[in-house]
């Protein structure tokens, strides 16, 4: 039998790499982990975990505009200190980035601080020159902020920038629709900076439920936020004090800072993925089959670096299962159904299973073959406060068999509420069940079992 240096060797230290590396080592697997950047990965360092603490700073400004319905006598907003939030906020990031460290430690996984590239199918090397052998592989190198190139683009910051700004600009132009752009967007438009989005496409959060993206749309531009559609930049120019984007046709927009959030790209490029075979996919990520395994059969891949699903408890869940499969006794598969996924934006947005037109094409009949239930109503909370901001809960309902293929929501505790319906949906619940359950009163989530009203099909407003 050869013999190998460590049995497993993981390559990037984020959300997966960690708890695949941890997992096997508790069942006495021999396992090293290569990471040259700080140990946590884009979720803890620069991506879910400091971008939902600057969110949270940001809800203070509605608590504040809000409690003078409540008897509160807080007339105008109080100073902000930037500075201070984003301070705190590095803070709390050392102090989770010291917890990874020392869970690795306690875990018996030994860590080395450079960079690792395959040199074959058992071998790294590492930046300082040194290789190491193991039986088994995992990369879990994670992504990074994808930039369009074009002219000027140097001077765009990205989503890891926006989280370490020396100071709050007092207008930033957001270039991108997706989730990380209309998070920023209202993260510092709660903050005070005059916000504009340019998207290519017709509509923000592509993908999601168009119900949903247009109520988001509807309630981001109430809070003075400018959603400009089929805009595509062309040029950024720097100006004496500010920044432009120019399109394509010619149209200049400008502000203090421009902000690229266009995707983001898996992190293959320093691999040397050729010297073992391993070519990547159309969109640069690394295929895998249902065990997460390569076409190199003892090299495995998890998380963004595979571009199935880009969220961080899927990369955890891939990593633990390959644990489990090879050094548990366990052959554990991950399934990919009603994966919950939020949105945190002002009001945030929570979604599982299908959206209507997904559900419609999976039909594969006419339009009628899918119920949709929706509501839209003003919260109870606002009933004090004034503000005019909308809530929606929506249901998409296979006919034939009643189940419940996709829920959705805007609105306060979206994300937290979306959590329990996924269970719902991955236990098959249909909508009768929905029905039966007694409602959580007063609640926003109790309009879930208390949809009674179908919407009228696509086909028949089209009739009449």
């Amino acid at each position: 039998m050869a013999e190998f240096d460590f049995d497993l060797i993981t390559i990037g230290a984020g959300s997966g790499g960690v708890a695949g590396s941890r997992r096997a080592a508790s069942y006495g697997t021999k396992v090293a982990i290569f990471e040259h950047s700080r140990v946590g990965g884009t979720c803890v360092i620069r991506g879910c975990v400091p971008k939902k603490l600057l969110m949270y700073g940001g809800q203070f400004r509605d608590a504040f505009e809000d409690a003078l319905g409540y008897g509160w006598d807080q007339r105008g907003l109080p100073d902000f200190d930037w500075t201070r939030l984003r301070d705190n906020k590095d803070r709390e990031i050392d102090r989770l980035n010291r917890v990874y460290l020392d869970m690795l430690a306690k875990s018996g996984v030994t860590l080395f601080p450079v960079k690792a590239r395959l040199r074959d199918a058992h071998t790294v090397e590492t930046s300082d020159g040194r290789s190491f052998t193991a039986q088994t592989i995992l990369i879990a190198t994670g992504s990074s902020p994808s930039l369009i190139p074009i002219l000027g683009i140097e001077h765009a910051i990205t989503s890891d920038d926006a989280l370490v700004l020396p100071k709050l600009p007092k207008s930033l132009i957001i270039w991108g629709g997706g989730y990380i752009a209309v998070e920023f967007a209202s993260i510092f438009n709660a903050l005070g900076v005059k916000i504009t989005i340019l998207i290519r496409a017709g509509q923000i959060l592509n993908g999601f439920d168009d119900d949903l993206r247009n109520a988001l749309a509807d309630e981001m531009r109430k809070r003075g936020i400018s959603i400009l559609t089929g805009v595509k930049p062309q040029t950024i120019e720097k100006t004496y004090d500010q920044y432009r984007v120019i399109d394509q046709n010619g149209e200049a927009y400008q502000a203090d800072r421009i902000m690229a959030a266009t995707g983001r790209h898996p992190n293959c490029a320093d691999l040397d993925l050729n010297a073992v075979g391993i070519t990547t996919d159309t969109k640069g990520a690394i295929p895998v089959d249902r065990w997460s395994r390569t076409v190199v059969p003892n090299i495995y891949a998890v998380g963004d670096v595979v571009g199935r699903a880009a969220l961080t408890p899927v990369a955890i869940a891939e990593a633990r299962a390959i644990a489990e499969t090879l050094y548990n006794n366990n052959p554990t598969e991950v399934s990919y159904d009603n994966i919950p996924t939020a949105v945190f934006t002002a009001p945030p947005l929570g979604t599982v299973g299908l959206t209507e037109a997904q559900a419609r094409v999976q039909a594969q009949t006419k339009d009628d073959a899918v119920d949709v239930y929706r509501a839209n109503f003003r919260g109870m909370k606002h009933s004090l406060s004034g503000r005019d901001e909308r809530t929606l809960v929506k249901l998409v309902v296979e006919r034939a068999s009643d189940r419940v293929l996709g829920a959705h929501m805007m609105g306060a505790d979206a994300p937290e509420i979306m959590q329990g319906l996924a269970v719902a949906l991955n236990c098959g619940a249909t909508k009768r069940q929905f029905d039966r359950t007694i409602g959580l009163h007063p609640s926003a989530a109790e309009e879930f079992v208390t949809l009674r009203d179908k919407a009228p099909d696509p086909l028949a407003c089209t009739r009449g």
